[in-house]
């Protein structure tokens, strides 16, 4: 059942991507998208760790995160233009993971790869380690609250969402 809801999602997609409605194109299409999940399947991809991208919660953490990419990325934007060598401080710091599935904590440490500023480094079993370019953004990674974003199978049921 999760392998058609998948199969559906990617070829509304697909579709919304392509914007063609021709036979030919809506065939081949379609064609991909049953590959795409003959092979996730096969990798034995589809299974309860993949829940988080199904997850009600998903669409808010993309919007949360959209934010905070736009704010790290204002925010990098005017420590470039001022002149002050002290504007920058990097950090390397070791932030704890609350995520109890691999797809939790990969959705975690990519969410810390893509805001400006910030990089993981090494994600262990329940660490992740991040440079931030500043104080600032050590301390906000630190908070936790990109990490209650992420949604995670084991958390949604633990908080009762």
């Amino acid at each position: 059942m999760i392998a058609f809801i998948y199969g559906i999602i990617l070829f509304a997609f697909w579709l919304l991507l392509s914007g063609h409605f021709d036979p030919l194109l809506l065939a081949l299409g379609l064609a991909s998208v049953a590959l795409t999940i003959f092979l996730m399947k096969r990798m034995n991809f589809i299974d309860y760790q993949c829940y988080p991208l199904l997850s009600l919660r998903f669409p808010a953490f993309l919007v949360y995160i959209f934010g905070e990419i736009v704010k790290a990325n204002i925010d990098v934007i005017k420590r470039i233009m001022t002149f002050k060598g002290e504007s920058i401080s990097p950090q390397l710091i070791e932030i704890p993971l609350p995520q109890k599935t691999d797809m939790g904590r990969v959705i975690y440490a990519n969410a810390i790869t893509l805001t400006p500023g910030t990089v993981s480094v090494e994600l262990k079993q329940e660490t992740v380690i991040v440079h931030a370019l500043t104080k600032e953004a050590a301390d906000d990674l630190s908070s936790g609250e990109m990490a209650r974003a992420v949604p995670d199978q084991v958390i949604d049921k633990a908080e009762g969402s």
